[in-house]
């Protein structure tokens, strides 16, 4: 039963050097140990309110980002409808162009057509003209003494008449 209860002796020296080391942890060791402590808390503490802070920064930016992206959505479809717009013009205005080019050349061609037989038919006239001439001449020159004759001889004359 010895072993089970302790000896006065045996608690008074443990409970001097259990002092003793307290006195000397708290004189030297504590403060060091609790103002590292502190330290620590407060890294971390300012740790998180860095990391609060850049949440917040990086909300910020994807809000941004999001916003940049729809713009550029925006602005690209913009472009996309303006630059159709041009393409549309352009081949309204080249298919204008091209209809009045049209148009001016059949205009030409015609007149050119009309010019062409009025002086086909102008000459055709003087033509005309000139073969009367020679026949009525002809006629004059020689006198016939029947009407029959000078039928006759005038088919002969428009028999022998070339056209050119």
């Amino acid at each position: 039963m010895e072993l089970l209860t302790p000896n006065l002796g045996l608690i008074v020296w443990t409970t001097l050097a259990f002092l003793i080391t307290l006195w000397i942890l708290g004189k030297f060791a504590w403060k060091p140990i609790v103002s590292s402590l502190e330290k620590r808390e407060q890294n971390i503490a300012e740790s998180i309110q860095a990391a609060e802070k850049v949440k917040q920064e990086m909300a910020a930016l994807k809000s941004e980002n999001e916003e940049l992206l729809a713009k550029a959505r925006d602005e690209r479809a913009q472009m996309l409808r303006e630059a159709k717009e041009t393409r549309d013009k352009i081949i309204a205005d080249a298919k204008e162009q091209a209809r009045q080019e049209t148009n001016k050349i059949v205009s030409d061609a015609q007149a050119v057509i009309n010019q062409q037989k009025m002086a086909a038919i102008t000459e055709l006239k003087n033509n005309v003209g000139k073969l009367v001439i020679e026949v009525s001449e002809k006629v004059l020159r020689r006198e016939l003494a029947s009407k029959e004759a000078q039928e006759q001889y005038i088919h002969e004359l428009t028999s022998e008449v070339k056209l050119n």
